[in-house]
């Protein structure tokens, strides 16, 4: 059974201040010597990253979609161990999920962690009508337990009182508005927590403004829950995956670095922006701001030595921004040679060309995964690949945009480079990394 004490912070709707919130509660908590493990549900990089850097643990994806149910209970109970309190920040809406349903929403998470609720309410523009807004929310789904609210963006001392005369929740907080607490935006979403400390202020906020005593005694009212199955059993380095991880590649589930350890890779982390390539056994570049970096990648001795490498047999798997890397060029206001190892260009555009879950098979046998694999993921990025018409996709999709018009997962020799972010099951992980001890064995 777990019984860590756990709460979700959830909102009416994007942009009502649920990151700010959820990390100012973390940065209290933790700044009262309480170790917090963070969460965040949904397919994000970036919120994770901020809750990383504030709670000093890595902070966790939980999505239904990507992991199923079980999956998601597997991974709250490997991450909370050795925890005080989990803070799990929502996404969206509650209530918003796939194709306008409930599945992946904050809700269907709450449910099956069985956890309290504080939903996030932004009162610019409204005072007595919020009320009317958090009734709605706490009866549209009476399997939700709605501990009680935060108020943010409180304008006055009077803006509180008109709102609290008529309140009939418990109040975690009252936010008043302030334009020094935030995070910048880009065409990605916000940036990343090594490129901004403007949250780092968010702790003292929810001190000041919040009730830390309050939303502790909330978590604890979250009852025992069930865990079936036992932990994985961690196998020892059989080999070496190296793991591109700098300001331009920087876009990693935690749990597809912990799969590939608990299937036994030793991870070595390097920079394509100024590293050489390591000597490993395979490479995993994920996704990230390769575009904010041409110039960098283009003189960068890893970009001559993937190629050399791949047509040695060395195993490389490449998402999104490390699919781009490893394509002939990236037009942005400049055209910039990179990789060359895909027959495909890439051309930066000012609109968004995926956004969504992906889920697929592959069909072709890779160097990487072989036929008949399920990848699960999704996608998000403002480029187009411009692929050669001989081009040889491994991974079709049945949800999902990818490359073009559901293909997805170009091969060119032992590379494979999809726009599919993959969550990396178990046994998707054990297939990498058995493609790793092929390499290795030549």
């Amino acid at each position: 059974m777990i019984t860590i004490p756990r709460i979700v912070i959830a909102g009416t709707h994007s942009g009502c201040g649920k990151t700010t919130i959820a990390s100012g509660i973390m940065a209290a908590l933790t700044a009262r010597g309480i170790k917090v493990q963070p969460f965040k549900v949904g397919p994000d990089f970036i919120d994770p990253s901020h809750h990383t850097r504030i709670c000093k643990r890595p902070s966790r994806n939980l999505d239904p979609f990507m992991m199923g149910e079980d999956g998601c209970l597997e991974t709250f109970a490997r991450a909370t161990t050795g925890a005080d309190i989990a803070v799990i920040e929502g996404v969206m809406g509650m209530y918003d999920g796939i194709d306008g349903t409930d599945t992946c929403s904050t809700a269907h998470v709450a449910r099956i962690l069985k956890s309290p609720v504080i939903l996030v309410c932004d009162v610019k523009g409204m005072s007595r009508s919020v009320h009317a807004i958090i009734q709605g929310f706490r009866t549209f789904d009476p399997s939700i337990h709605v501990a009680g609210v935060i108020f943010n963006k409180i304008g006055s001392p009077r803006h509180r009182k008109m709102i609290e005369s008529a309140g009939t929740i418990r109040s975690f907080g009252w936010i008043p508005r302030s334009e020094g607490i935030g995070l910048a935006s880009r065409h990605l979403g916000l940036v990343m927590a090594n490129e901004s400390d403007s949250l780092d202020a968010s702790g003292r906020i929810i001190e000041e403004h919040g009730d830390p005593e309050g939303i502790i005694a909330a978590a604890k009212s979250a009852p025992p829950l069930a865990f079936p199955s036992g932990p994985l059993s961690v196998k020892p380095p059989l080999v070496s995956i190296g793991v591109a991880l700098d300001d331009a590649f920087c876009f990693y589930y935690q749990d597809n670095l912990d799969h590939l350890r608990d299937a036994g890779a030793e991870l070595v982390f390097f920079s394509p922006l100024v590293d050489h390539l390591p000597e490993v056994d395979a490479i995993y570049l994920g996704g990230g701001y390769p575009e904010l970096h041409l110039p960098a990648l283009e003189s960068s001795p890893c970009t001559r030595e993937l190629k050399i490498a791949v047509e040695r047999g060395l195993p490389v798997l490449a998402e999104c921004g490390g699919l781009m890397y490893l394509g002939r060029e990236i037009r942005a206001e400049k055209t910039y040679r990179m990789a060359g190892l895909l027959p495909a260009d890439t051309e930066m555009t000012k609109k968004i060309q995926g956004l969504g879950y992906v889920k697929g098979s592959i069909v072709a046998d890779s160097s990487i995964l072989p036929k008949g694999t399920i990848v699960t993921g999704h996608e998000f990025h403002y480029s187009r690949i411009l692929a050669d018409t001989d081009v040889r996709f491994a991974l079709r999709l049945e949800r999902g945009r990818g490359i073009d018009a559901g293909n997805d997962g170009i091969m060119a020799g032992t590379a494979l480079g999809m726009y599919t972010h993959a969550y990396f099951s178990q046994s998707l992980a054990t297939d990498i990394v058995q493609a790793a001890g092929q390499w290795n064995k030549s």
